[in-house]
């Protein structure tokens, strides 16, 4: 009986002593892919920085264009954004009838 008792314990040392190595094959592979994502990432980001650096001096080199030609034509500015906030009120307008004509069925 104390033969059996000693195998058994044996045998479960062993398997024991197993998993801890495939915990540690697994701890270190899941360690690698980490290192590998955050190397990625860290691509990724840099990539994207770069990107967005470039939209933004080309909105900035827009925008300062839209501006130089609304001070060499203030006339034109006046009426086109005068155009524009009428066409807004009145599609406000429009809208609100809509909405409130529906209200009322």
């Amino acid at each position: 009986m104390a033969d059996a008792a000693n195998d058994i314990r044996a045998d479960l040392e062993k398997q024991i002593a197993d998993l801890k190595k495939e915990m540690s094959k697994i701890s270190k592979s899941l360690a690698s892919r980490a290192s590998d994502a955050m190397d990625d990432a860290e691509e990724m980001f840099e990539d994207g920085k770069g990107r967005a650096g470039q939209a933004v001096a080309r909105v900035r080199d827009q925008a300062s264009a839209a501006v130089g030609a609304m001070r060499e034509n203030p006339g034109t500015t006046a009426t086109v954004l005068s155009t524009v906030g009428l066409l807004g009120l009145a599609a406000g307008m429009l809208l609100s009838g809509v909405l409130s004509g529906d209200r009322r069925r």
